[in-house]
C-alpha cells in the first residue's frame, strides 16, 4: 500500500484523531492528527516508542523535561517514563511502540 504519509488522517476541530496502520504482536505503529493546543496529559507506558512528527509543531514532556519537535523531527520514548504532549500548532505524528 502506497500513500502520502500527510494525507492518511484528517484534523478535526478541538479533538485528536487517530488511526492505526499496523498492529502486530511485537508493536503498533498509528498516526495522530492533534488539533492546536490539543494534548495528552501526563501518562506512562511499559515500552519504548518513537514519535515522528509529520506535520506541525508540539511540546512533549518526558519525565517533565521539555522538547519542542516540528515537521521532520523524532523522539524517543522510553518505557516507564512519564509523558505528556501539547499541540503547539496543528500537528500530525506518527507513533511507533515497540513491545519486543
Amino acid at each position: 500500500m502506497k500513500s502520502k504519509i500527510n494525507e492518511l488522517i484528517d484534523y478535526q476541530a478541538n479533538a485528536i484523531v487517530s488511526k492505526t496502520l499496523l498492529e502486530k504482536k511485537a508493536g503498533t505503529i498509528t498516526i495522530f492528527a492533534f488539533d492546536k493546543d490539543q494534548g495528552l496529559s501526563e501518562h506512562s507506558a511499559p515500552f519504548d516508542a518513537v514519535v515522528q512528527v509529520i506535520e506541525g509543531e508540539v511540546e512533549i514532556r518526558i519525565s517533565g523535561e521539555p522538547h519542542q519537535l516540528c515537521q521532520g523531527e523524532m523522539i524517543i520514548m522510553p518505557a516507564n517514563k512519564p509523558h505528556a504532549l501539547k499541540a503547539i500548532s496543528k500537528f500530525k505524528m506518527i507513533l511507533t511502540m515497540i513491545k519486543s
